[in-house]
């Protein structure tokens, strides 16, 4: 074998090995901005929800949310196309949050507890959808009443799921939804702290005196 044909094999060796590690890099560059993605999105998802649980759907405006995900507005029409839509899936995220947050409750007693706490009345921010937005969904579009709605069913299976064997009802569970969620409202409503304090306390001792010791089956 002469000395060029060895040259021309290695050239041609090496261009394969080249070619190789560039699609190598290009699954990986993929991979990592998938990934990346997907990160920003839920970071997006979660500031978004934040701010409106903290200052409602019509209180906060394109330039809060987009200086909150660190988004340009283009950049934010882009991934979520208007407000309504971004609004909607920022809500559902926000459901699967709280949900996974409870999803280690044990008892029913422990969910209401845990729901109807001074700790939870000041965490607006991070709480409950329904208590935070409840009063302005009835003028909101179909996409987010639709959110709304689906997180009244999850939360009303989650409850279901913590009442004894013979007694799962969803309009018992729908009840003791209504009432967390309403007890909720007003205890962050009143000016008077010790108010707030008692209606927290009253809707505890309601609901627990009625299921007391209910476990998960």
């Amino acid at each position: 074998m002469t000395i060029v044909m060895i040259s021309i094999l290695v050239a041609i060796a090496i261009k394969n090995v080249k070619a190789r590690l560039h699609a190598a890099g290009k699954v990986r560059t993929m991979r990592v901005s998938k990934e990346k993605a997907a990160e920003n999105r839920k970071r997006i998802l979660t500031e978004a929800a934040r701010l409106f649980r903290e200052h409602g759907l019509s209180g906060v405006g394109v330039d809060a949310l987009t200086e909150a995900a660190g988004l340009t507005h283009g950049s934010l029409y882009s991934q979520f196309g208007s407000k309504e839509r971004l609004a909607a899936e920022a809500l559902s995220h926000a459901q699967r949050e709280n949900s996974a947050r409870m999803s280690n409750v044990r008892t029913l007693d422990d969910y209401i507890s845990r729901y109807l706490s001074a700790d939870h009345r000041e965490r607006r921010g991070d709480g409950c959808v329904m208590a935070a937005l409840a009063g302005e969904i009835p003028r909101q579009g179909g996409a987010i009443r639709r959110t709304f709605t689906d997180a009244v069913r999850a939360a009303a299976n989650q409850i279901a799921s913590l009442l004894p064997g013979h007694r799962k009802s969803q309009d018992e569970a729908l009840a003791i939804v209504a009432t967390m969620v309403g007890a909720l409202t007003l205890a962050r409503s009143v000016d008077d702290p010790e108010l707030s304090d008692r209606i927290l306390a009253a809707a505890r001792t309601r609901l627990m005196s009625r299921r007391s010791g209910s476990r998960l089956e």
